[in-house]
């Protein structure tokens, strides 16, 4: 049976990271729920839906998307996932405590549906932790690719101009501004942080691990830690 992982951690904590490396080794789908947002709510196609206006305006300051709204976007893509036979992994979702338990008719969430999907002995839960001035200095310094979507961390010494794995120029997320980070931390602090409390509760180990050193010795730790 294949796996269901959940990467937690405030902005910056590199989720999305870790959710590629671990798509990586363990031949899983990395379902970047962000992403997926971001370009829903941008894209074109949605110019004059209302409702994804209303998302919008939400997503780019740094708020969180309608639960309801969230949780009927991401389980047709998750089913889809699982569908084609692949595990998953998500980075940062489900992002609320209704998205992840009641937003299905009041009675069940995202958590409810990858446990019917691959097996409650199959979903694993990660927590990386880093300081809040750790979040601010990450965003506010982090570039990604305008045509591939990579992510390139922040070194000073280094300053790069172009993308080193397609060439293409960087570009900042509306997201990366030092008022709308903030605003997302709060986010995280009051409105998905109490979801790990909720899936202790539920008998869930929460795989806790350091996210301040460099990616590949967090990568490692994980590893070591869900005994891959």
């Amino acid at each position: 049976m294949q796996k269901a992982l959940i990467v937690y951690g405030p902005p910056g904590a590199g989720k999305g990271t870790q959710a590629n490396l671990l798509a990586a080794k363990l031949g899983l789908i990395h379902f970047d729920t962000g992403k997926f947002m971001e370009q829903t709510v941008h894209d074109p196609a949605n110019a004059k839906d209302p409702v994804v206006q209303q998302q919008r305006e939400l997503f780019d300051t740094g708020k969180l998307c309608d639960p309801a709204w969230a949780y009927r976007v991401v389980s047709e893509q998750t089913k889809r996932i699982h569908a084609s036979g692949l595990g998953i992994v998500f980075s940062g979702s489900p992002r609320t405590e209704l998205e992840a338990f009641t937003a299905d008719g009041g009675k069940r969430g995202l958590i409810d549906l990858l446990e019917d999907l691959y097996g409650r002995e199959n979903v694993h839960v990660i927590y990386l932790k880093i300081k809040s001035e750790t979040t601010i200095y990450r965003n506010s310094n982090r570039l990604i690719c305008s045509v591939c979507g990579t992510p390139v961390m922040y070194l000073p010494e280094a300053q790069p101009k172009i993308c080193p794995i397609c060439g293409g120029e960087f570009r900042k997320r509306t997201l990366d501004t030092p008022k709308v980070i903030k605003v997302r931390l709060q986010e995280f602090e009051k409105r998905t942080a109490p979801i790990l409390a909720k899936l202790r509760e539920r008998g869930y180990r929460i795989i806790e691990v350091d996210g301040e050193p460099l990616p590949y010795i967090v990568f490692a730790t994980i590893l070591e830690k869900l005994g891959v």
